[in-house]
């Protein structure tokens, strides 16, 4: 006999309790609030020329640059990021380093089953050479090799888990990793799974590739993209770019290439950052390595500890604004921050009133097929890769790897990533508003119904994957 779920959408904890551990909560990321952070690089005044123009300046936009120069030293290349580097989704992120490039071995299957041993290796191999390269260049991103434990917080999940095989903890074994009273079973996953200051990272692939000569300008938005002879003109509020090639890393932002725009969603995800905890409290929850913990529901909270020791737990809500507008107010949501540090409280009791020093949030682009899609237009002039679908921290090395064979398969011919379905196909659009305000709003409803109903999908989401659409938080 199925109990009550774990979590919910109501407050199980008095608000009062909530509303003041988090009221000296600062309303920003807490890896961009950092004294490390560097200035910002001017902004471009003037018209200049390039081989390859990079706009975006995150994770997808920063390794593009960066491998562009390091395939090519020759290269000139331009990157325009308009604000800050990294100050969207690659400085507001769980800064969980995932291998895999099909949000798991279910999603791959339903989309890219014929594919999936390639794309299993291909996603070893770039695990890889992102340690390397964060270890080739010194970037001090706090780069951690350690597991992810992922847990059932409901009977038919644990059951799930036995079922599907390998080592299931249970009992004394998983507490030894975390002991929450909401825990039923845990499998350690220790493959392809790292850990990093997302900021860091970022910053740390900024100098790399300023150092191999990528002229870097910041808030320096790029507001139009023509075809001209010899190449494209991208226009900015201080001058215009004119490149032999371009490389779009906007992800969920409005794409220069406005057919790409109906492939990608902007859902809000939200996130809380305790202060320091003890190792004494530490050792009360069971949780003294330094692995990360996710669980295994639809709408699911994924959680990490900092080097110094806080813990920092988000996920569940995925929220999709009306209008589908990326508006700075939306960053913060004050519902979502009560509930996930709810949530908290019953993941961890002992832990009750323990304060929050950040709360934050921020756009994530999400596709239909929930990983990224890569492509090029204008006769491979142009490429693009978006939908990372909050799994960009890996797989934006593999996007900016693939743009680039695009971009020079005129004179090298195709590759193994060229040639994969996500870089031939487009996801199923998403309708236009209004219609996709009630479309999301009635999936999301379907995700907590299958939750609530010990992860039976109704007639809605059975339906949506026969048509290879996906949606989780």
């Amino acid at each position: 006999m199925e109990t009550a779920p774990a979590y919910g959408h109501e407050l199980r904890h008095d608000p009062e309790i909530l509303r003041t551990a988090l009221a000296d909560a600062a309303r920003r990321s807490f890896w961009l609030d950092d004294p490390a952070r560097p200035e910002s690089r001017p902004a471009l005044a003037g018209d200049v020329r390039t081989d390859l123009l990079v706009v975006g300046g995150g994770y997808c936009g920063l390794w593009t640059a960066l491998i562009a120069k390091e395939r090519n030293p020759e290269r000139d290349v331009v990157l325009v990021e308009g604000r800050r580097i990294g100050w969207a989704a690659s400085g507001r992120n769980g800064g969980f380093v995932e291998a895999s490039l099909t949000h798991g071995a279910e999603n791959g299957e339903l989309h890219f089953a014929a594919e999936l041993p390639t794309l299993d290796r291909l996603a070893e191999e770039n695990f890889e050479a992102l340690v390397a390269t964060v270890e080739r260049y010194g970037i001090d991103a706090h780069l951690e090799r350690e597991p992810t434990l992922t847990v059932a917080t409901e009977e038919y999940q644990a059951r799930a888990m036995a079922a599907a095989g390998g080592d299931v903890l249970g009992g004394a074994e998983l507490a030894a990793y975390a002991d929450s009273p909401l825990f039923r079973a845990g499998r350690l996953d220790h493959h392809g799974n790292a850990f990093v200051h997302p900021a860091k990272l970022a910053w740390g692939l900024a100098r790399a590739a300023h150092d191999l000569g990528v002229r870097i300008y910041e808030n320096t938005p790029a507001t139009s993209l023509r075809s001209a002879p010899g190449g494209h003109v991208v226009r900015t509020p201080g001058g215009s770019i004119h490149a032999a090639k371009v490389a779009l890393a906007t992800n969920g932002f409005p794409s220069l290439l406005k057919r790409i725009r109906p492939f990608t969603v902007p859902i809000y995800d939200y996130v809380l950052m305790t202060e320091p905890l003890t190792a004494e409290q530490l050792a009360a929850i069971g949780w003294t390595g330094r692995h990360g913990i996710t669980d295994s529901g639809r709408e699911f909270h994924y959680y990490r500890k900092t080097a110094d020791d806080r813990i920092l737990f988000g996920g569940y809500d995925a929220i999709y604004h009306r209008g589908g507008r990326i508006r700075p107010a939306q960053d913060q949501r004050d519902e979502s921050f009560e509930r996930l540090a709810d949530h908290f409280y019953s993941t961890f009791p002992s832990l009750q009133g323990h304060p929050f020093s950040h709360r934050w949030g921020g756009m994530i682009d999400m596709s239909t097929q929930l990983v990224a899609f890569h492509g090029a237009a204008k006769k491979r002039t142009v490429a693009y890769s978006a939908g990372y679908t909050g799994l960009g921290v890996a797989a934006t090395r593999f996007g900016a790897e693939t743009m680039l064979d695009f971009l020079d398969s005129v004179d090298h011919g195709e590759t193994e990533r060229t040639r994969l379905r996500m870089s031939r196909r487009l996801p199923v659009p998403i309708p236009p508003e209004p219609l996709a305000y009630p479309l999301i709003q009635t999936m999301r409803r379907a995700v907590a119904a299958s939750d609530a109903n010990g992860g039976k999908d109704g007639l809605l989401l059975r339906l949506a994957g026969m048509f290879g659409v996906g949606f989780d938080s």
